[in-house]
Formats: C-alpha cells, sequence, structure tokens
C-alpha cells in the first residue's frame, strides 16, 4: 500500500495544479446536476444526477444523451475545427488533403443529391447481372472487401491457442436487424414487417417496380430468418470455447459444398493458410442449406439490398432519410437527423481515424495526461494484487496463475506508437461514396494482410478521439484512448477522490476484465486456457451468479429486464473496478494524499461515490432502452449506479445507509 500511495500523491499534485484556477465547485463534484431533495440511500442515481436529468433530455438528434454524449460533442467540435482547417489548407499536407478533401466531399450535399444512386449503379449492375451461384463467392469476396457484411465474416484473429500469432477467422453474419431475437420473437412482428417495409423502400429507390420491391422484400427477410435460426445467440457467444474450433479449409468446404470458398480466399487476396478458425461451424451447416435451397434471383436481391444499405448514408437525400427512419426513428426512437457537419465529422474518424486522430492529439491531449494516467494505471493494479492475495475463496495455485497474468498486462494510452499511413487510399473532394469505399478497403485488406503474421500488440483499436475503452483479452492489454481522458471522468482540477471515482473506477473495470466470465478463461499470454482449480472456478461461478440473478431483476423499462447473463462481464467489472478504485482512496487517505476534510460539504469517500454516479448521468428513450437490454453487454447508467453501490459496504457507510433501505442490498454480491 505505501509505494502505491507515492505514486497517488505524484497523480495528485498534477491533478491540484489546476483546482485554484477552476471555476466549478472546489472538488469536482458537479453540484448542479444533484437532486439533494432525494436521500442518498434510496435512490442514489436521482440524488447524484436527478437535476442533471431533469435539466439535459433527450435532444431530438439522439436515442440517448449521456455525460459520454456531452464529451463526445466537444470532441467533434474539436474535430470540426480541426476538418474545416483542413479543408481550407489541403495543400499543407498529405495528412491534411486526406482529411480536408473526404470532409469537403462529406459536406457538399447538394452534389451527393444530384448524384442519385450513380456512385453505386456499378455495383448494382454487377450483382443483377450473376447468371450463377457459383459466381457467388467472388461476388461475396468484393463485397466484404467494402465491409458490406454479407453471409458471414471473415478476417483475422488471435489464434486462440498461441495468442502471438494471428490466424484467419470466419464466424456467422449477414442479418440487417439488430439481433437474431428480432426475426424469431413473436412480440416482433411489427418491426419485422416496417423491416420489409424499409427494404422494399430502399429497393425502390435503386429502381425496382413497387410489387417486386415487395415480392423481393419479403425474399431478403426469409434468407435472414433462416441465417437467424442457425446464429449463435449473444449470451452463448460470450463463452470463448464455443467460438473455438480449429479446421482445415477442406473441412470448412466440407460444410458449405454450396459455396467456392476457394474462389473466395482468392477474391480477397488472402494469404495463403491451410487451417483456419470456424466460430460457429453449425452455421455454415445452415447457410449451406439456404444457398441451395434459395432461387438465385432471391438471392441476388439480398445482396442487393446489403450492398445499397451498406452505402444508404452516403448517398442522396431519400436514401440517408430512409435509413435513418428505420435504423434510428423505429428502432432507437431518434426524432432528428443530427447536423450534416456532426456526421461528417463521425464518418471522417470512422473511415480515416489515425490521420484525424494525429491532429486531435496535437490539439487536445496534453504531454502529461499521458504520463499521469500511467501512473493511475499502476495505481489500480497494485490494488488489484492486493485484492487477489486477499481473496478467502480462492486457492493458493489460482492465487499465483491470477497474479502472473496480472503482471502481464500492458497498458496503452491515449494514442498508438505507430499511425497507419493510409498508403493507397484515394480521397477526391467530390465522390463521398468512392471515398468511404477506398478508405474501407484499406483497412479491410490492412486486417487481411495479418493473417499468418505476428500479432501488433501495439494496435489501438478505437481512434483517438473516442470516449471509450477496452481490454483485449487475446493480448492481455487495457487501452485508453485520449478521447475518454477529459472530464467529466478525469479533470486536472479535480480532487483525487473525484478522479478516482471517475477515471480510476474505468481503469479498475477495464483491468478486472481480464479476469471476467470472458476474460478469466485467457491466461497471461492471452491464449485460451484454463488455469483455473475446479474448486475456484465453482466459486467463481456461484459468486458470478448472484450478479447475474441481481441485474436480472432491474427493468429500464415497462415490459423488459436486463439479461444478467447477458451483461455479466460488464456488471461484474463495475462491481470490481470501483472497489479497486476505492482502496486506491483509503491508501491516498491514510498517507495524507487526499484531504480528510469536507470539500463542498462532502467526504472524500463521499466525493468519491459521487464522481462515480456522476460519470452515468443519462436520459434514454424506451426504444434505445428496449434494445440495449437485447443486444448490449452494458446495463444502463441507473443500474450501473445502483447495482454498484448496493453491493458496496463502504458506500453505505458513507452516507450512513443501513440495511433494509434500497441502497443496501440484503445479500451484496462480490466476486473480486
Amino acid at each position: 500500500m505505501r509505494s502505491v500511495s507515492v505514486l497517488v500523491a505524484a497523480f495528485l499534485s498534477f491533478s491540484l495544479l489546476a483546482s485554484a484556477q477552476s471555476g466549478t465547485s472546489a472538488s469536482g463534484v458537479d453540484l448542479k446536476a444533484m437532486d439533494r431533495s432525494v436521500d442518498p440511500c434510496q435512490d442514489f442515481y436521482q440524488y447524484a444526477c436527478g437535476n442533471w436529468m431533469k435539466n439535459n433530455p433527450v435532444p431530438p438528434q439522439y436515442s440517448r444523451w449521456g455525460r459520454f454524449n456531452e464529451l463526445s460533442d466537444r470532441n467533434e467540435q474539436t474535430l470540426r475545427q480541426i476538418l474545416d482547417d483542413a479543408e481550407k489548407h489541403q495543400d499543407r499536407s498529405s495528412i491534411d488533403h486526406k482529411i480536408g478533401s473526404f470532409y469537403q466531399a462529406c459536406m457538399n450535399e447538394s452534389e451527393i443529391d444530384k448524384a442519385g444512386d450513380s456512385p453505386i449503379r456499378p455495383g448494382i449492375e454487377r450483382i443483377e447481372g450473376l447468371k450463377d451461384k457459383a459466381e457467388l463467392a467472388v461476388v461475396v469476396a468484393w463485397l466484404h472487401d467494402q465491409g458490406v457484411s454479407v453471409f458471414f465474416r471473415f478476417g483475422p484473429e488471435a489464434n486462440p491457442d498461441n495468442a502471438r500469432m494471428t490466424i484467419a477467422d470466419t464466424d456467422q453474419g449477414g442479418l440487417g436487424l439488430p439481433d437474431k431475437s428480432y426475426y424469431l420473437n413473436a412480440k416482433d412482428e411489427q418491426i419485422r414487417q416496417k423491416y420489409v417495409e424499409h427494404i422494399s423502400s430502399i429497393l425502390q429507390l435503386v429502381g425496382e417496380p413497387a410489387a417486386d420491391a415487395d415480392r423481393n422484400a419479403k425474399a431478403v427477410m426469409a434468407i435472414e430468418t433462416a441465417l437467424a435460426k442457425v446464429s449463435l445467440d449473444r449470451v452463448a457467444r460470450r463463452d470463448p470455447n464455443l467460438m473455438h474450433h480449429p479446421m482445415t479449409v477442406s473441412e470448412l468446404e466440407a460444410l458449405i459444398p454450396q459455396f467456392r470458398f476457394d474462389k473466395y480466399f482468392a477474391g480477397r487476396k488472402s494469404p495463403a493458410f491451410e487451417s483456419l478458425n470456424v466460430s460457429v461451424p453449425d452455421f455454415f451447416k445452415g447457410l449451406n442449406s439456404t444457398l441451395e435451397l434459395t432461387s438465385l434471383d432471391d438471392l441476388k436481391s439480398y445482396l442487393l439490398w446489403h450492398y445499397v444499405s451498406a452505402y444508404a448514408p452516403e448517398l442522396s437525400k431519400a436514401f440517408v432519410d430512409a435509413n435513418f427512419d428505420f435504423y434510428d426513428k423505429t428502432l432507437a426512437g431518434t426524432q432528428e437527423l443530427q447536423p450534416r457537419w456532426k456526421r461528417c465529422v463521425q464518418l471522417t474518424d470512422r473511415s480515416l481515424g489515425d490521420a484525424l486522430g494525429q491532429k486531435y492529439v496535437e490539439r487536445s491531449f496534453a504531454g502529461q495526461s499521458k504520463e499521469k494516467t500511467q501512473q493511475l494505471v499502476k495505481i489500480i493494479e497494485g490494488e488489484m494484487e492486493t485484492d487477489i492475495k486477499s481473496l478467502a475463496w480462492m486457492s493458493e495455485a489460482t492465487k499465483e496463475q491470477a497474479l502472473v497474468k496480472l503482471k502481464g498486462v500492458t497498458n496503452k494510452i491515449g494514442y498508438p506508437e505507430n499511425w497507419k499511413s493510409y498508403a493507397g487510399v484515394t480521397i477526391s473532394d467530390n465522390n463521398l461514396v468512392e471515398d468511404v469505399r477506398s478508405a474501407r478497403q484499406y483497412e479491410i485488406q490492412r486486417d487481411i494482410g495479418k493473417i499468418g503474421k505476428p500479432v501488433d500488440r501495439l494496435e489501438f483499436h478505437m481512434t483517438p478521439p473516442t470516449v471509450n475503452a477496452y481490454y483485449s483479452p487475446s493480448e492481455n492489454n487495457i487501452n485508453f484512448p485520449a478521447g475518454i481522458l477529459q472530464p467529466p471522468f478525469y479533470k486536472n482540477t479535480a480532487d483525487m477522490a473525484v478522479n478516482l471515482g471517475g477515471i480510476g473506477a474505468v481503469i479498475g473495470h477495464e483491468l478486472t476484465h481480464g479476469f471476467d466470465d470472458q476474460g478469466r478463461r485467457y491466461d497471461a499470454d492471452g491464449n485460451l486456457r484454463d488455469w483455473w482449480q475446479k474448486q475456484d472456478a465453482e466459486e467463481f461461478k456461484k459468486r458470478a451468479d448472484c450478479l447475474v440473478n441481481e441485474y436480472s431483476n432491474f427493468s429500464p423499462v415497462e415490459g423488459a429486464n436486463l439479461n444478467g447473463r447477458l451483461t455479466l462481464g460488464e456488471n461484474g467489472a463495475d462491481n470490481a473496478g470501483i472497489r479497486l478504485a476505492y482502496m486506491a482512496l483509503l491508501g491516498a487517505i491514510e498517507d495524507g494524499s487526499v484531504d480528510k476534510n469536507k470539500i463542498d460539504g462532502f467526504t472524500p469517500e463521499q466525493r468519491f461515490f459521487l464522481g462515480y454516479a456522476q460519470i452515468w448521468c443519462e436520459n434514454q428513450r424506451p426504444e434505445a432502452l428496449r434494445q440495449q437490454v437485447r443486444t448490449n453487454p452494458h446495463s444502463p447508467g441507473e443500474f450501473r449506479v445502483i447495482g454498484v453501490l448496493q453491493n458496496t459496504p463502504e458506500f453505505a457507510n458513507a452516507f450512513g445507509c443501513h440495511a433494509g433501505q434500497p441502497m443496501v442490498a440484503a445479500n451484496g454480491c462480490r466476486v473480486w
């Protein structure tokens, strides 16, 4: 604890440096967000966020509005300034040319509307020109190279048996609705009908007569329903052992003789390989039956629909509106399109993320932030080591392996060491579809080229402005883009108690993913290997089941409960992450690095829990909530607060809560 506390003090000195210059609360707690008329022991989420929720209804351009969105919005304002400047100075550098021209092409709405469907017309004609099912493989390869996910997915993955090397992987795919359940549940009949209507409207926009488009839309629905029936559900896919099926290429071909994988691999220009992972073998058996039993014309309608839909947001207003009306309005409840500039900023970030990210880092990510965040990560890692050693339910043999894994975790902060060059990406200022196609093909071909090569563990899989973070089980590393290392998660001007409740809990969360129901199945090198003693695995499951049952009782919207199995990893990481951050807080209080006195009327412990709760303040539309509980492994913000804190005795002590009150669980759950 002592060495950890020294690091806390070092981080604190940076944190307090700007505190005196702050115009906000002395502690960094958002006092205006709070509703102090609420008893914190009755509903801490309302207590911490009530006024924020009251004063921040969901804007019409969003399905959800929360603190993540506030930060993303600020980041997008910065990116807009960068792109406006690059557009005016495209001759300044190759980066300015690429991002400036791309943004210019995207913003030129009048030219895009004038072009109609002409940018995708050659592709439509190629699909319509298919003469035989034997040609499917070549056309599917061409579509996959553009990111059009028809039938299945193919790409690189770290070898589960040797995580330092990259192998080929093929997996289920090809659905246009958010989840297989949408095709099969009786309650979704209305959504299915609207989906068929949407497919028909898109097909009519590219020239199909209404009657033909209606018939073809039903055929597309039939194909996707067949694929949904043989797809593995989201909960089952959380078990990496169920997704690990090494096969030779010949064995894959035997599963699906109706599809010429030899032609497909040649079309993808994939490096040669003799074996690969087939994530869901039964899916490919089912796909084979679908290809055999479906007419060529219906298969062409399916390919055409997915091709046009993939480019719809980059086409003329009629396509954009139709795409928005179904995917955003019907499924998520969003009322209006976001402004053009926002959509173009987001598209540039998705398409040329490293190029735009370099400019963002130069402007918005101070050098000290990377160093200080790294120090805080080390603090949390030290606390997890202490936590593992103290676990009463885990044997010494498993603890030893857990500590080896913990010591093997590497951290990537802010931005990649090596930026992508985008060599070969052709960008013009007057053809958005071609710009998007070129950027997608670059990224996809770059990924395909990894097969058979060592895994690049320095690569970031999020762009620098992204407001998010992640843990990679196959690489055993945690990753924090520059975009999230800002308020409300991290504030230079806040006291350390608030920062530990914010970014400290996020760091603890990501670190815990290495030991959640998925991550615990991988060893220190990222290999899929069972390093647990049998009794310890049973003890883990018992504690994890407590979380499953607890969260399955939460209902964020009428008629829908959370899926405790789907959200287990994220809920477990939330519960453990806050504990690790709190342990760091205790060390800082003990050695005087954090003021023991009240600031803004709150003790350091109270400031910590307020800092945590306030990163999850949000409002969300009912449609979006219903979609989230079916498709998203994260719980809504309300339950990321309530679920965690009712399991945390330290919270009850901080706010004087007692048994029998809502914020004190009768039998609190704890894994780590």
